[in-house]
């Protein structure tokens, strides 16, 4: 089989993919038997006016030997044959399990941890803290409708964890030979098979609630169990060693394995762990507001002319800039094209935001958060629970600014530069239910964010035209963009000081959203079966 890479294509070229890659090759097309997409994505720099091109990597099957068309092609970096990287074989350990394996939380680290356990017959138990994805929606529809949010079902917990409700989206900076079976499994559970090859694959939400609902029922196909509002209350250990797990402070379960995948807003389960004196340590995370466009407005900045073309999917954006007095960092994180903003709270008397959309990504609007670096120099670092005192500050001030019934606060760009306040005379509808109220985004964050943020956004208006346009939406406040603790580990998973503990995911602080959890919670269970049996 040949690979091509940096094979550049046209946009609106229509022809035959097969076809195309046959003149590539200097081949009749017959001779050209099968194309797979590898990778595609876009190039939309124009050079020397040229149009806007599809980039692939494409793996090629041609009826005639590989090294004869390679022969022809000989000065042609960019054309080889494919090599084959084997994954090397899985060597089970030799201590025997005396209880099956209990996972807690059913978010993306969970979620794999568990089906790669069952499907090697472990037999794990899930205890997820929310409900099942079903009823986990129609719970988030009834607070997004009327404001009564219910504190183990919403946005931050429930079957798939906080991603099932976001854009789905699967970029990840990891390299990890195992992503192509993450993706393989998704796939096979309803995801779009475009997810395998795409640049910046995403799944959309109304169609991640459906993979992780399917995922869980192979996991019980496989022999696991998953229960459903079991919040985990205490872990139990002796001598630094796990015994077992208390659940809704009535049951307890005896085990000599848990795996910790507890998603970046458990902040109760932090402070248990905290209290059994697991090795934690705070960490950085980031703070801000959502941002909403036109989407219109960001297709024609990046495709000029050609925006709003049938062979163009909506554009996205990443936006970084650093403040030359302070040192501080702002960036754009989650951004969702035509999607909207949601309440994302899981706790009452806050006001929590998030980036969300669906697969076709049409709602007309695209939203960003907007966010500055929070470090252990800003609040107590001393103490590990203090970042999330931070953020329940924050979380609280926009709650009560908004009206105190989780209205969302919000601003105009041109009123928060011109430090103002009131103005409604927005460019989008506002996206976020229950409703908005305008008033100072100042009041609700720190000034060190504020301060950033208003000499980053003309910055990003040099980068983006209109994107500091003064009716332009700032939705306020953004604070779980990342665990305010890590759970300390060793190479092999387990805990710095409590054998049979293993923290996996974005809660644990060792992932950064939906693939690199789901890696790092397969990794997670690798690790459990090289030293352990079924």
């Amino acid at each position: 089989m040949l690979r091509i890479t940096n094979f550049s294509v046209p946009f609106d070229d229509e022809s035959p993919l097969k076809d195309i890659v046959a003149k590539r090759l200097k081949l009749p097309p017959e001779a050209v038997l099968e194309v797979v997409v590898v990778r595609k994505a876009i190039d939309a720099r124009r050079y020397r006016n040229s149009p806007i091109q599809f980039v692939y990597m494409l793996n090629v099957t041609v009826a005639m030997p590989e090294k004869k068309v390679l022969a022809k092609l000989r000065n042609d970096k960019n054309v080889a044959m494919l090599s084959n990287n084997s994954q090397e074989p899985l060597v089970y350990g030799e201590t025997l399990l005396k209880a099956r394996p209990v996972i807690i939380g059913l978010g993306p680290a969970g979620l794999l941890a568990a089906w790669t356990l069952a499907k090697h017959g472990y037999k794990p138990l899930v205890l997820e803290r929310g409900r099942d994805v079903d009823r986990r929606t129609a719970d988030i529809q009834k607070f997004w409708q009327s404001g009564s949010l219910d504190e183990q079902s919403n946005v931050q917990f429930g079957e798939g964890g906080a991603g099932t409700f976001s854009d789905g989206k699967l970029t990840t900076r990891i390299n990890d030979s195992k992503m192509t079976d993450v993706l393989d499994l998704f796939i096979s559970a309803g995801a779009p098979p475009e997810i395998k090859y795409l640049h910046k694959p995403h799944i959309g939400t109304d169609k991640l609630r459906n993979v992780v609902k399917n995922i869980r029922n192979q996991i019980i196909r496989f022999g696991g169990e998953v229960r459903f509002e079991a919040t985990v209350t205490n872990i139990d250990s002796k001598d630094g060693v796990v015994q077992g797990v208390m659940v809704n402070e009535t049951e307890y379960i005896s085990c000599g394995v848990v795996m910790l995948g507890i998603g970046h807003s458990a902040r109760d389960t932090y402070a248990m762990l905290h209290k059994n004196q697991i090795a934690m340590e705070a960490k950085a995370f980031a703070v801000g507001v959502r941002i909403e466009h036109p989407q219109e407005w960001m297709d024609k900045a990046q495709y000029t002319v050609d925006a709003g073309h049938k062979r163009l999917p909506v554009s996205d954006y990443a936006l970084t800039y650093q403040d030359k007095e302070t040192g501080r960092g702002a960036y754009s994180f989650c951004m969702c094209p035509g999607g909207q903003v949601v309440a994302a709270t899981s706790e009452k008397g806050q006001v929590v935001t998030n980036g969300m959309s669906n697969y076709h990504r049409n709602s007309g609007i695209a939203n960003s958060a907007l966010l500055v670096t929070v470090g252990p120099d800003d609040f107590d670092c001393a103490d590990v629970l203090a970042g999330i005192t931070f953020q329940r500050k924050y979380e609280a001030l926009a709650f009560t600014c908004a009206g105190s019934n989780y209205y969302a606060p919000v601003q105009t760009v041109g009123d928060f530069l011109s430090k103002k306040k009131g103005s409604s005379d927005f460019i989008t509808k506002p996206t976020y239910l229950p409703g908005v109220t305008a008033v100072d985004l100042r009041e609700c964050l720190p000034d060190f964010i504020t301060n950033t943020l208003a000499h980053a956004l003309p910055y990003f208006g040099q980068k983006i035209k209109g994107f500091d346009h003064p009716g332009v939406l700032m939705t306020g406040v953004e604070t779980r963009s990342s665990a305010p603790c890590r759970i300390i580990r060793t190479r092999e998973f387990v805990s710095l000081n409590t054998e049979g503990l293993y923290p996996i995911g974005e809660g644990a602080g060792y992932a950064g959203g939906i693939m690199s959890a789901a890696i790092d919670g397969l990794n997670g269970a690798i690790a459990v079966m090289k030293k352990y049996k079924a």
